[in-house]
């Protein structure tokens, strides 16, 4: 199974990206984050025309977004929660029916958290740690098997998930509280599948910022996005690429996709 990874920044604008990403690496099962599209206009039938039969999603207008796009059947999970009430179209969850037994499969777009990182005078960074320690607190009482979490977690946890250690500890997405709370939540019972693959003393980046023209050049980038798997599925890593390219692509996200295979 390959399995894509990929905050499309608006699902409706790139979606002939998404048509060059499944023709190219021909992914089993495709994960989007920030679809920013209300359910009755999402574009089902044009990504069924791609092979992805099976879809489950949800959205909203303008923000946000999450969708699974599969060749397997899904049974989608139903009653996951609104975190933090905000019923604000963060996480879809399904399980994936692979020609040997389901996998539990959880697609994740965690909040952002604005520009301060500071509790009493950001609500949104406040919101950003709250749902980071609800998720963590919901995923200790699941069983944690066959079970693979991705997603833009917005979060860049390692020294070398990030351009400048030194200068971005102050920034947000790399700040020692939610650092923590990352660390917290993947310590319930799950593995860095990317890092499976890339040591962490190497430098491994998944988003470069609109304001870095010459991105390539300066490659300021940070891995905000996020494979994780239950220490069972950790024989069944194979191969994992990050789409650099993809953000030479013309009006592209910010984000490149990221594909892991599994031999399942």
């Amino acid at each position: 199974m390959r399995l894509v990874t990929w905050n499309i920044n608006s699902l409706r604008l790139r979606l002939p990206h998404l048509e060059t990403l499944a023709s190219t690496l021909r992914p089993d099962v495709i994960c989007l984050q920030e679809t920013k599209v209300p359910d009755p206009l999402f574009p089902a039938e044009a990504l069924r025309a791609l092979g992805y039969e099976h879809l489950h999603y949800k959205g909203m207008k303008s923000y946000n977004g999450v969708a699974i796009l599969s060749r397997y059947p899904l049974t989608p999970l139903d009653r996951l929660p609104d975190w933090h009430g905000k019923e604000d179209c963060r996480h879809v969850g399904a399980l994936v029916h692979t020609p040997g037994a389901p996998v539990e499969l959880h697609d994740f777009y965690v909040p952002a958290g604005g520009d301060e990182p500071d509790i009493t005078i950001n609500p949104k960074f406040a919101h950003k740690l709250a749902f980071v320690e609800e998720v963590t607190a919901w995923f200790k009482n699941r069983t944690r098997e066959r079970t693979i979490l991705v997603g833009d977690f917005n979060i860049a946890p390692l020294e070398h998930d990030v351009w400048s250690h030194k200068q971005l500890l102050k920034i947000v997405s790399h700040t020692p509280p939610e650092i923590e709370r990352l660390t917290a939540w993947q310590n319930v019972g799950f593995v860095d599948a990317m890092r499976h693959f890339v040591p962490a003393h190497e430098k491994l980046y998944t988003w470069w910022s609109y304001r870095n023209r010459d991105w390539k050049t300066s490659n300021r980038g940070r891995r905000l996005d996020h494979v994780w798997v239950t220490p069972d599925l950790v024989p069944n890593l194979s191969t994992m690429t990050v789409l650099r390219d993809a953000r030479d692509w013309t009006s592209p996200s910010d984000h490149v996709p990221v594909a892991v295979d599994f031999t399942l």
